[in-house]
C-alpha cells in the first residue's frame, strides 16, 4: 500500500511540475485591434500598445523577443518582435505560432491544432493544420494576415532595423477557448537559432503535448455577439416569467 502511494505521489509531483515548466501567456481584449496596419512591422507609436506584452529572453539574456496578443471580435492577433536580430535575412528569418483549439496536448496533431508561418519579406504566410499525424499545409482563410516586414523608426523597443512578424487568425479556425494550447518558434537565418516558447526547445510543432497555454484571464474570449448579449436578458425574463405563470396555476 505504501508503495501505491510513493508511485502516486511521485506522479502527482512529477505532473505538477511539467504543468509549472512553462508560464501561461496572457492575451487581452482590445477595441483597437481593427486599427492594426497590416504591414509585418510596428508601423506607428501606438499600434500594437493595447495589446498584452511578453519579453522572452534568450541566450543569457542577448536576444529579446517581444510578444503581443490581443484578442478582438472575430480575431486573435499576434506581433513577434524579433529585437536583437540585426541581419536581415530575407526568405529566411520566419515565425511560426500554434494554437491548439481544444488544448487537448495531444501528442500528435488533430483537427483542433493549427500552425501559422510568416517568412520575413516574403507575402503572404502559410496556414497549416494537424492531421493526426503531422501537419499538412492549407488554404489560408480569407481572413486570415500573417506578415513579415523590417520593423526600424516606429518600433516601440528599437529603432534599428530587424525583423517583425504580424499576425491576425480568425476564431472560425482556432475556435473560441479561454485556454489554448499554445506555442511559437523564431528562425534567425543568420545564427541558424531557433528561439522557442516553451523555451530552450527543439521545434516542437509537431508535439502539442509540449506547447505552452495562452488564456484570457477575465474570460472575455470567447467573446459573445451583440445579438446574443441582447437575448440573453430576454431569455432570463421567459424563464422567470414562466415560473411565476407555473407558481400560480399550482
Amino acid at each position: 500500500m505504501l508503495g501505491i502511494l510513493v508511485v502516486i505521489m511521485s506522479f502527482l509531483l512529477f505532473g505538477f511540475s511539467f504543468a509549472l515548466a512553462y508560464e501561461q501567456i496572457p492575451i487581452t481584449f482590445s477595441g483597437k485591434m481593427d486599427q492594426v496596419q497590416f504591414d509585418g512591422k510596428w508601423s506607428f507609436d501606438t499600434e500594437w500598445k493595447q495589446s498584452s506584452l511578453n519579453d522572452n529572453y534568450y541566450d543569457d539574456r542577448n536576444v529579446l523577443v517581444i510578444l503581443r496578443t490581443a484578442h478582438q471580435e472575430n480575431y486573435v492577433y499576434v506581433f513577434i518582435d524579433m529585437i536583437n536580430d540585426e541581419v536581415i535575412d530575407r526568405g529566411t528569418d520566419k515565425a511560426t505560432i500554434c494554437f491548439d483549439g481544444g488544448n487537448e496536448k495531444n501528442t500528435t496533431p488533430n483537427e483542433n491544432d493549427y500552425c501559422f508561418e510568416a517568412v520575413l519579406e516574403s507575402g503572404m504566410g502559410h496556414t497549416y493544420q494537424g492531421n493526426s499525424t503531422s501537419f499538412k499545409q492549407i488554404e489560408n482563410h480569407p481572413d486570415f494576415v500573417g506578415l513579415s516586414s523590417i520593423s526600424d523608426s516606429n518600433d516601440r523597443y528599437s529603432g534599428i532595423p530587424h525583423p517583425g512578424y504580424e499576425f491576425r487568425i480568425p476564431t472560425d479556425l482556432i475556435g473560441r477557448e479561454s485556454v489554448y494550447g499554445f506555442y511559437f518558434e523564431v528562425y534567425d537565418g543568420n545564427t541558424k537559432k531557433l528561439y522557442t516558447y516553451p523555451q530552450n526547445q527543439t521545434s516542437l510543432m509537431q508535439t502539442p503535448a509540449g506547447w505552452g497555454e495562452i488564456y484570457s484571464p477575465d474570460k472575455s474570449l470567447p467573446e459573445f455577439d451583440l445579438p446574443l448579449l441582447i437575448l440573453l436578458p430576454v431569455l432570463g425574463l421567459v424563464i422567470v416569467l414562466t415560473r411565476n405563470r407555473t407558481y400560480k396555476l399550482k
